[in-house]
C-alpha cells in the first residue's frame, strides 16, 4: 500500500462532498455510515446495528457470487426462486488477515433431476467463475493506497 498525506485549502463541503462517490462519514468513536450515489447507506464500525470492515468484505465475495449466478438458479428455478448466501472466513490474528474465505449458496433444488442438478451447478459455477469480480480481486494481490488529506469536513 502507498500512503500520501496532502494539505488541501478547499474545503470538502463547498466542494460538494468526498471526491469519492462511495465513502464513509464518521458519526461516533469507531462508527461511521457508509454511502454510495445511489442513495444508500450502511451503518459500519463497532456495536449493535453496524458491519464491521471485515463483515462488509465477507458479503461482497457472496453477494457477488449470488449476484454472479442469479441468473442462471432463475431460468431453471424461476424468477422468485429462494436463496441464502452464507459466508465465513478463516482469520489469523496474528498477521491480522482473513487467510480464506468460504461462501455457500442454499437454494431448493429438490425439483431438479441429478443431471438437471449437476448441469444447473456446473453452468452457476462458471458464471460466478466469469462475473464475480469481487473473487477475481480477491484472488491476487490488490494493490490500494491511501489519500490522508487535510480539509474542512464541516462548516462551522
Amino acid at each position: 500500500m502507498s500512503e500520501e498525506i496532502s494539505e488541501t485549502t478547499e474545503s470538502v463541503a463547498a466542494a460538494g462532498g468526498p471526491s469519492r462517490p462511495l465513502y464513509l462519514e464518521r458519526t461516533g468513536v469507531r462508527q461511521y455510515v457508509a454511502r454510495n450515489a445511489r442513495g444508500a447507506e450502511v451503518l459500519v464500525g463497532d456495536g449493535p446495528g453496524r458491519f464491521t470492515p471485515g463483515d462488509l468484505l465477507k458479503l461482497a465475495l457472496a453477494g457477488c457470487n449470488a449476484m454472479s449466478s442469479d441468473a442462471r438458479f432463475a431460468a431453471v428455478l424461476g424468477e422468485d426462486f429462494a436463496q441464502i448466501a452464507g459466508v465465513s472466513a478463516e482469520y489469523d490474528e496474528a498477521a491480522d488477515r482473513f487467510t480464506s474465505m468460504e461462501v455457500e449458496l442454499l437454494q431448493d433444488l429438490s425439483s431438479l433431476s441429478e443431471e438437471e442438478t449437476t448441469n444447473l451447478l456446473r453452468r452457476a459455477g462458471s458464471a460466478i467463475e466469469r462475473n464475480c469480480t469481487i473473487a477475481h480481486s480477491l484472488s491476487e494481490p490488490l494493490p490500494h493506497t491511501l489519500h490522508i488529506a487535510s480539509e474542512q469536513v464541516r462548516e462551522s
